[in-house]
This record gives structure tokens, sequence and C-alpha cells, in this order.
């Protein structure tokens, strides 16, 4: 039996949050890896809807629009989180941010576990931007599954970095690490 089916007989869904619209994102690609490398009894989902997103209204977020609420529901019902972002100007990409800022008022996922994964060792700021906005919004930021792994210019798709040891290990790694939190909430952030 695989890893994770030891941990819980149940299939973990998590969810995977580019922070980056470009169609060749690095970030993006990593987490099509992630997919690719999920283990037996994991099911990795990438969520392609962030540019379907209206700007964020806090006067309809009482009833928002139908791609705020397919996300809210889709995230909601997953076990956890992986996020890969790019930095912009030292910060969040807008269109991310403003995805988060629909999800902020939904209570079903504050202690949510996250894997905050950077692919750039310099990204530090909008790591720590992410990070803390994350723990604001109540997710659980889970440190052994949130490394660096950096895949900036490489120019692998997602199939070679899904066979390279040295970014297959950590990323795996924080699979593992992120379903253990899902599987046992005392674990610690």
């Amino acid at each position: 039996m695989g890893f994770i089916h030891e941990l819980h007989p149940r299939m973990k869904t998590l969810i995977a949050l580019s922070g980056s619209l470009r169609r060749d994102s690095a970030n993006t690609t990593l987490l099509r890896a992630a997919i690719a490398l999920a283990p037996t009894g994991v099911r990795i989902v990438l969520y392609e809807g962030t540019d379907r997103l209206p700007f964020f209204n806090p006067d309809i977020e009482a009833d928002p629009p139908p791609a705020a609420r397919e996300l809210r529901a889709l995230l909601s019902a997953a076990d956890g989180i992986i996020v890969a972002s790019p930095e912009y100007a030292h910060g969040v990409p807008g269109a991310f941010k403003n995805m988060l800022d629909w999800l902020v008022g939904c209570a079903e996922l504050s202690g949510k576990p996250v894997a905050l994964i950077n692919t750039s060792a310099r990204a530090v700021h909008a790591q720590a931007a992410l990070a803390e906005i994350l723990a604001t919004m109540g997710w659980r930021v889970i440190d052994a599954a949130s490394p660096v792994i950096a895949v900036a210019n490489r120019g692998f798709d997602h199939a070679h970095m899904a066979a390279d040891p040295a970014l297959a290990g950590p990323l795996l790694a924080a699979i593992e690490a992120l379903v253990q939190a899902s599987v046992e909430p005392g674990v610690p952030s």
C-alpha cells in the first residue's frame, strides 16, 4: 500500500492554486508536476478559473457570482490546498490576490492546511506576503509542506520536473506533509 493510503483509507483531494495567469508559468508547471507525482490515494486538481473571477466587491459578497461560488465550493470540499505564486514588484500578483479576496469570508476554509511552494529563492517578499494573507484568512500554512523549489528559468515542462529528483523529491515531500496535516489536524504549522 502507498504512504498516503496507510495514513487514511479515503482518497485525499488537494486543490492546486497557481498565482500566475501566464501560459508557461513555472508555478503552474510545477503544480502540473505535482499532479503527475501524486501518490496513490491522492488526487490533485489544478484550479484554472482565476481569470474568470470578477473584481472582488464586498457589496456582492453575500450573493457572489457563479465563478466565486464554484471556487469556494471546490476549496471547501478539498482536504488541502497547494499554492505556488510568482512575485511581481515584491508582491502577490493582482489576479491571485483578487481570487484570495473572494475567499476571505469563507468560514469552511478556516484551519484548512496549505502548502506554500516558492519556485524562486529570490521571491521572498511575495512568499512572506502570502503567508501573512493566508494566516489572516485562517488557513494553516504547513511549514514542512512549504519548500523553496527553484525552477525559474529552467525551461522544463511538467514531465521533466516530475522526473528530476532535485525537483520531484521536495515536491513529493511537500505533498506528503500536506496530506499528513490534513489527516492529523494537530500537526503544527
